[in-house]
């Protein structure tokens, strides 16, 4: 048991540092603070700013052992090369999504004249390289090893097991990591092993790359050794907790979808039940890749304030806001003005609008939509992305949502739930509650060390 019976979780953001100090013995959350992030000094002063606020309220966060995860600094980058597009690489996007990363470039080696260049270009943190399965022929990915050039940054290799030796060769002095497979066998993909080594990769090669921080906190501590992980891999740890819960006796909620609406993105985790009987009908998966029932997306363009113009266009080319050019200019004044903060009225309104286009155009990415088409055998239902109608609960995160009342609240998520119109495979019966306090944050950093505890913090926001 750590101090006093209490752990403090950290969620440092590119805008804001989130703080909340936890009960071990019954799970609660004691008390939240959070403060700007302090990318202009040291992280760690806006850590320290929310210990100081949280022990005004409970003395013991003065002395309380830090389990953090950051999104600081841009995040996690992750560059995914493959011999093509349509599989391995497809395979290693969904991959680096579920493992808390921003992809910034999906790089086909087959077809790309200057692998090297491409990834440079893009500017990853992390590279991860797939290719092949296991026992199949091994040249494509030594040879993608061999073209990455100047690229001199960490790489995780989940390609054909054979081929390890050989890649390792070509890689040469980076540093790398070689684990199993993301696509063994054609038809099935297995995200485990790659996620724990781009989650290793992060710690040990990422944070302090990012220069983020230069000192030690009060326990002698670097901001590397306080972070678990990237914030949304973190997150996506606490959603499978309450989805699936811990065992038999300390059950989960069944589906669950979170959507999180921040300044530049708006993400959404989910955690599904696949239904087996439906997986030929996803077509990569029908051939190579099976669908898989933790995943993540990452909507770059839809979000509260970089991205507000952007998300205008996008609401209304899906038909969830109408084609008025007074709808812009608000949009543009938030991308200019990040830190923009306005109480009237009107504006407040605004924001409430555009977090509903924002959730509503981006779980709608991730659920696609069903259709029937005519096909040489008959009439058959065809599906994109991940059916969501099932799903048992609806989380909604992010400041917006934090901050906003209930009603406002409401509005939000309504725009994620369905039946709709198109076909949209949205959460039909779903009950909804928001994470205010960045319960799941918490959860996935006690859940390694502390699982009796997360397990009762997700219960709690259950049950709101």
């Amino acid at each position: 048991m750590t101090q006093g019976g209490v752990v403090l979780c950290v969620d440092v953001g590119s805008t804001f540092t989130k703080a909340g100090l936890v009960d071990l013995v019954d799970g609660r959350l004691l008390a939240t603070a959070d403060h700007p992030t302090t990318l202009t000094t040291d992280v760690l002063d806006g850590l320290d700013a929310c210990r100081e606020e949280l022990a005004r309220r409970d003395a013991r966060a003065t002395g309380a052992e830090v389990l953090a995860c950051s999104s600081a600094g841009g995040g996690l980058r992750i560059a995914v090369v493959g011999n093509e597009e349509l599989v391995t690489a497809e395979a290693g996007r969904r991959v680096a999504l579920s493992s808390g990363g921003k992809v910034v470039a999906v790089v086909p080696a087959a077809t790309t004249p200057d692998v090297g260049a491409a990834v440079l270009a893009a500017d990853p943190d992390v590279v991860l390289l797939t290719g092949g399965t296991d026992g199949g022929n091994a040249e494509a990915v030594v040879a993608a090893a061999g073209a990455l050039g100047a690229w001199d940054g960490p790489v995780v290799v989940a390609a054909n097991a054979d081929a390890g030796d050989a890649v390792a060769a070509a890689l040469g002095g980076r540093p790398h990591v070689v684990t199993a497979n993301v696509v063994p066998r054609v038809g099935e993909l297995a995200p485990g092993p790659a996620r724990q080594a781009i989650r290793e990769m992060f710690l040990a090669h990422v944070i302090g790359g990012k220069h983020l921080s230069r000192r030690v906190d009060r326990a002698g501590r670097s901001f590397a050794e306080l972070v678990r992980g990237a914030t949304p891999d973190v997150v996506l740890a606490g959603v499978e907790l309450l989805a699936r819960g811990l065992d038999p006796d300390r059950p989960g909620v069944g589906d669950v979808v979170v959507v999180d609406v921040g300044g530049a993105t708006t993400d959404v985790h989910a955690v599904v039940e696949v239904d087996p009987t439906a997986a030929g009908e996803h077509g990569l998966a029908r051939e190579v890749v099976a669908p898989v029932p933790v995943a993540r997306t990452v909507e770059a363009d839809l979000g509260m304030r970089w991205s507000a113009p952007t998300t205008v266009e996008a609401g209304i080319g899906a038909g969830l806001l109408p084609d008025d050019p007074a709808l812009h200019e608000p949009a543009r004044r938030r991308a200019a003005d990040p830190g923009f903060l306005d109480a009237a009225a009107g504006e407040a309104a605004y924001d409430v609008r555009l977090a509903a286009v924002a959730a509503g155009v981006a779980v709608r990415r991730h659920a696609g939509r069903a259709r029937v088409v005519l096909g040489p055998g008959g009439r058959v239902v065809e599906r994109t992305g991940t059916d969501l109608r099932e799903v048992d609960l609806v989380v909604g995160s992010g400041g917006v949502l934090r901050h906003a009342g209930p009603e406002a609240a409401v509005q939000v998520l309504a725009a994620v739930t369905g039946p709709v119109e198109g076909g949209w495979q949205l959460p039909e019966r779903a009950r909804v509650c928001v994470d205010r306090d960045y319960v799941l944050a918490a959860a996935g950093l006690l859940r390694e060390r502390h699982p009796g505890a997360a397990y009762r913090l997700v219960r709690r926001l259950a049950a709101s």
